[in-house]
């Protein structure tokens, strides 16, 4: 998966990703695809203010402690929230869906989310979308 760079020490921001989330979801606008679930792998990336980004230099090494950072089981668990939540068309939407809740927590600047169906063509891995959400200023 090629991607740009999204850690960024002259904004204040570190990457934090989940990769390869293999979950089964009920999505789809074809007849096939109602009433039954799909496997589909999502991944996500993250664009995290380091501790109190403001500008302000900070030491490379922060407090060793859970609760100055993003919990990356935090946000797997509400990407399975949003899964689990019923019956989506679009992939796109599943996406979209994503990208808000993660921008939920105040430390996210950006979210990157691709989500891809994994057996829908029979001759290829994969078919999904990529959306990438910034936070409104």
């Amino acid at each position: 998966m090629e991607t740009t760079r999204i850690a960024d020490a002259a904004r204040g921001l570190r990457h934090m990703f989940l990769r390869d989330l293999l979950l089964s979801a009920r999505i789809g606008v074809y007849a096939q695809e109602q009433g039954v679930t799909q496997r589909i792998r999502v991944n996500v990336d993250l664009g995290v203010h380091d501790d109190g980004a403001s500008g302000v230099s900070r030491p490379a090494v922060g407090r060793d402690e859970l609760s100055r950072v993003v919990d990356y089981a935090v946000i797997a668990d509400r990407v399975r929230e949003v899964v689990a939540a019923g019956h989506v068309q679009l992939v796109e939407t599943l996406a979209e869906r994503i990208a808000e809740t993660c921008l939920t927590d105040e430390r996210v600047e950006l979210a990157r989310i691709r989500v891809e169906k994994l057996e829908v063509l029979p001759d290829g891995a994969s078919a999904g979308v990529e959306v990438e959400r910034r936070r409104r200023k």
